[in-house]
């Protein structure tokens, strides 16, 4: 059984020391998936008959990782399992040891400039110079020898290798300015990360650590821990929500912007079924609250509906920082390239060690040249830049109450022209809603409505409670008399006895066998307009006379128009809607809200096959529905985005990407941020790969020195994860 290791390590990673943790599990019987993010966390998957928990553990303790919160994933529950202690001698002052022992090196180096100014005290400024290379160097020193015991020469041992190369020349000065500068850029890369994770460590702290727990009509607080489906607990006006529930008592704004990005309250109110539990399946989300949003002014009661283990934070929080650890296609793709990069520039500096022999120069001159060139060469920044702009943006998206799934999706999605929707659910509402009530002869539209609402109170079919709800809008809360004795007449309609009459609801062959004859031809033609619209069309009849048309329909959402048009100014071609419903329904939906391309009458199996000639037509397609039923067409599409996804398991479980909030304005800026994303990677590689062809011929031709070099160098590794902390400020 492949099982999934969640891991927190403790300390941010560098890319560098990422790969290297990676590359020593990877060996390890029985692991089959490793992946580390830099801001440190890992996901780990394995085979239980190969290999356990205990021995991952322990292989993490002997490379030296410090506060291991480990999270064992087993299908669906995601659990915090505990928390493994070891002792890392990096961490010598704390989480930014490596910060102050580079500004130390810095100060060290700078009086020592300034000393060397002072002929007599050229022995001094060495000292310092040394002193100076010495706290610039350890941290270097320490992931080199890492790495040499493994076998392997990564980007520390060649900065190590060329300041001591300087430093054996007598060019003490520069030496000193490469370790300290390297150190510093180190520092600063992790700093600047940290900036990228606030916005992920920010939902660890919404939920509330103690709740109010109603038991024997007492308030007691406890943990959230230990809450249990079925409890009921208070929240007073203006605190978070401890847990994901049904409101059973009272009524209040939530601000919900923490999991769904909304950024207007939603006002919550009791469900009347809140003790059936099939009902609940049904939450609509104006009953429905979740753990780590924030009451308004109102106090409200809770049922709890999950252990605060398995609620809706938490399985966010552990979904935002396994896709950090998702690498993009790009990022795969600077993995190898550094792959083999660096053994081709070992080859080239050790190739330049004997230039001498060539050229007319002294070995101390070709040694010069050579740690040049390794500096100028080592790809810092390239190793740095996809990674910081992933994960840049899926913490700037899970703000907006979108959840990108690793780099693969955030890369995708950028570049998709085409976009099949699932019509129930996405493109509308997902219940039917009255939308005519047409009274004919001398009928009133009230009178109409009274009787519809009284016969259909007595119905459980979808359309009836549509049709009650709102009837009861149009008229008010006037009084009906309750009508009884309800028939349901198969394929044809519903017949009862209302207020000394018979009434009957349904279609023109419940008429035609009623009365011998074809319904009224004024009826006939106004409900054949409606069906082509889409509607579902009803007569009502009383007694022996014909009342008028009622009709449903399950409606388009508010912003599926304005949506889909700023779908299509950014440049989206095709817009798909795929549909159970016959293909006039199809085609009435699909020219009221701006759908290119309507399919209908299709069954699952029919979606998925509409999804790979569309992959064939435009190479990618994103389909986006609400992760049910349509999970097959969404894992056979390039993206998978799943709607509303807040509070839905599977919806959360089987999209590339989801839609927190059970809106479809998020798309657009899902989509603008993946091209943002894209952008701003291609920035970075050119940034990164431009400089190194820039140095290298310089340091080469001995054009620029080791300083200018090392300068250069570390200048452009902070520039392309500057440029990729821009996607944190991104903006729809």
């Amino acid at each position: 059984m492949t099982n999934k290791l969640q891991i927190e390590i403790g300390r941010k990673q560098h890319i560098r020391e990422a790969r290297r943790i990676e590359q020593i599990l990877s060996k390890k019987a029985g692991i089959g998936y490793v992946s580390i993010s830099t801001s440190g966390v890992m996901l780990i998957e394995w085979d239980d008959h190969q290999t356990s928990e205990a021995e991952i553990i322990l292989a993490l303790n002997k490379l030296g990782l410090a506060n291991v919160k480990v999270k064992t994933v087993n299908e669906k529950s995601h659990k915090e399992d505990s928390t493994h202690h070891s002792h890392s001698n990096l961490n010598i002052l704390g989480e930014n040891s490596e910060l102050y022992f580079a500004i130390i090196s810095g100060v060290f180096w700078i009086v020592g400039v300034i000393v060397s100014f002072i002929n007599s005290s050229e022995n001094i400024a060495t000292i310092l110079f040394i002193i100076g290379a010495l706290f610039g160097g350890v941290f270097t020193f320490i992931s080199a020898g890492k790495d040499l015991l493994r076998g392997k020469f990564e980007i520390d041992f060649l900065m190590l290798f060329a300041a001591i190369g300087a430093a054996l020349l007598g060019k003490w000065g520069e030496s000193a300015l490469l370790l300290f500068l390297f150190s510093l850029g180190h520092a600063l890369e992790h700093y600047a990360m940290k900036r990228a994770r606030k916005s992920i460590t920010a939902l660890s702290d919404l939920a509330p650590p103690m709740a109010l727990i109603q038991q024997n009509g007492e308030l007691k607080e406890v943990p959230i821990e230990e809450l249990k489906v079925g409890d009921i607990i208070v929240v007073r006006p203006n605190s978070k929500i401890a847990a994901d529930g049904v409101v059973t008592k009272g009524s209040s704004p939530v601000n919900q912007a923490s999991i769904t990005g909304e950024s207007m309250p939603v006002t919550k109110y009791p469900n009347e079924n809140w003790q059936n539990e099939n009902e609940i399946k049904k939450l609509l989300p104006e009953h429905r609250v979740f753990a780590g949003t924030i009451n308004g002014n109102g106090a409200l009661e809770i049922k709890v509906l999950k252990e605060s283990k398995d609620s809706t934070l938490s399985r966010l929080i552990y979904l935002v920082k396994e896709a950090e650890t998702q690498k993009s296609p790009t990022q795969h793709l600077t993995d190898k390239f550094e792959k083999y990069y660096v053994p081709s520039v070992l080859i080239l500096v050790i190739l330049l060690l004997f230039a001498f022999v060539v050229i007319d120069e002294t070995f101390e001159q070709s040694f010069y040249r050579a740690m040049s060139v390794l500096i100028a060469a080592s790809p810092c920044a390239l190793a740095i830049s996809t990674p910081s702009a992933v994960l840049a943006g899926i913490a700037r998206a899970a703000r907006q109450g979108v959840l990108i799934k690793g780099g693969r999706p955030l890369e995708d999605l950028g570049g998709i022209i085409a976009i099949a929707f699932d019509k129930t659910g996405t493109l509308t509402e997902g219940r039917p809603t009255l939308t005519h009530a047409i009274p004919f002869g001398a009928v009133t539209k009230e009178h109409l409505l009274k009787v519809a609402v009284a016969v259909e109170m007595l119905s459980d079919h979808p359309l009836a409670a549509a049709i009650v709800v709102g009837g009861r809008k149009e008229i008010g809360a006037i009084a009906i008399p309750v009508a009884e004795n309800l028939k349901a007449l198969i394929a044809r309609g519903i017949q009862a006895d209302w207020n000394n009459s018979i009434v009957h609801i349904g279609n023109r062959r419940l008429f035609e066998e009623l009365t011998g004859k074809s319904v009224p031809e004024e009826i006939d033609l106004k409900m054949s307009e409606l069906e082509l619209g889409g509607h579902t069309a009803m007569i009502v009849h009383q007694d022996n006379e014909y009342l008028g048309i009622i009709s449903a329909m399950d409606v388009a959402r508010p912003e599926a128009i304005a949506t889909l048009a700023a779908l299509k100014k950014m440049g989206i071609k095709r817009m798909i809607m795929l549909t159970g419903d016959n293909q006039k329904v199809a085609d009435a939906i699909a020219k009221n809200i701006g759908i290119t391309d309507p399919m209908g009458s299709l069954l699952p199996e029919d979606k998925v096959r509409a999804i790979e000639q569309l992959k064939q037509q435009e190479g990618s397609v994103a389909m986006v529905g609400d992760g049910v039923n349509d999970a097959p067409a969404m894992a056979k599409s390039t993206v998978g985005i799943a709607m509303g996804a807040a509070g839905s398991d599977v919806a959360l479980e089987t999209a590339d990407i989801a839609l927190m909030a059970d809106k479809l304005d998020n798309l657009p800026f899902a989509i603008g941020l993946s091209r943002k994303a894209k952008t701003i990677i291609k920035q970075n590689l050119i940034i990164s790969l431009s400089m190194v062809a820039l140095l290298v011929p310089l340091t080469i031709m001995g054009t620029i020195a080791i300083g200018p070099a090392v300068v250069f160098h570390e200048g452009s590794t902070l520039v392309v994860v500057l440029n990729a902390l821009r996607l944190l400020r991104y903006e729809k």
